[in-house]
């Protein structure tokens, strides 16, 4: 008998180019001529994964948001990977909103792309390992279409495809 074949589906950020991301985009925040006096900030809290940010009002909270995002997109972070929350009004009549990174696939997403793959009726196992989701095959090539397919789905978050083997 063939030994199986197998790859894990996760869903990862690169916690270091998040920062440099947001690094950049506070910044460009102080040089730029119409975001320069608006007191608006950037905050990332690399242990609780969230970033925060601080404007003057909505519209200039919504520039900065999509400062941040061509940063983010620069640096092939999916912006999909960041969930915002609602923009809360702060102290002085600011308003701030939070964004939760999303590292790691969730129980509910987990068990949606299992049973996307077995609904699909491919000849393959799927489990699930804590917050990534391994699928083995004896064939490759059946590994590939697995691939193709999860790629073509969309599930709120990024999914890479690592450990392929």
């Amino acid at each position: 008998m063939a030994k199986d074949q197998s790859f894990d589906v996760v869903s990862q950020v690169d916690m270091q180019e998040v920062d440099n991301a947001v690094q950049q985009a506070s910044k460009e925040l102080t040089q730029r001529f119409d975001l320069k006096d608006t007191g608006s900030t950037i905050a990332l809290d690399k242990a609780a994964a969230t970033i925060n940010i601080s404007s003057a009002s909505d519209f200039v909270l919504k520039q900065v948001r999509d400062v941040l995002g061509t940063k983010l997109i620069r640096r092939n972070i999916d912006l999909k990977a960041i969930t915002w929350g609602k923009v809360e009004n702060a102290s002085g009549g600011t308003v701030r909103v939070s964004g939760q990174i999303v590292n790691g696939i969730e129980a509910d997403t987990a068990r949606k792309i299992n049973k996307d793959i077995k609904d699909q009726k491919y000849k393959v196992k799927v489990q699930i390992e804590g917050d990534k989701v391994r699928v083995f095959s004896p064939d490759r090539d059946t590994l590939q279409v697995v691939i193709t397919y999860l790629k073509s789905q969309d599930y709120g978050i990024p999914l890479q495809f690592t450990n392929y083997r």
